[in-house]
């Protein structure tokens, strides 16, 4: 096994554990509703610190419900981690391109051409 597979695996276990271990112990058992977000344990602490205390700001489109509102979230992230894949797999695709055009040069001999293609696509990303 592989130095790579093994950091994978274990952050795999890692993560299983992270979703696991707050439901075998029973952690938000007390709590009308367990696994409320940060915004909604915000507002309950300010409450409580604060009762007459008043937002500065209000939302700008309220869900109906907790469902829509957990969706609109969840498509959110969605894009985010879509836009990033993207990213990452076209800076990839570049770079993997690159490393092809330099060997093809190399192999043909045309590797004077190849060395100054390299050094200007690193002097443009510089």
């Amino acid at each position: 096994m592989s130095k790579n597979t093994k950091i994978n695996v274990l952050l795999l276990l890692v993560v299983a554990a992270l979703a696991v271990l707050p439901l075998a112990f029973g952690l938000g058992d007390h709590k009308e509703e367990p696994f409320t977000g940060a915004d909604a344990e915000a507002e309950t602490a300010i409450t409580e610190i604060k009762p007459d205390y008043e937002p500065w700001f209000s939302p700008l489109y309220e869900p109906p419900s907790g469902e829509i509102e957990s969706a609109l979230f969840a498509l959110q992230a969605a894009l985010g981690a879509g836009v990033l894949a993207y990213y990452f797999g076209v800076h990839r695709g570049r770079r993997q391109g690159e490393q092809r055009a330099l060997e093809r040069a190399r192999d043909t001999g045309g590797a004077a051409c190849g060395t100054a293609a390299a050094e200007e696509s690193t002097a443009e990303r510089a």
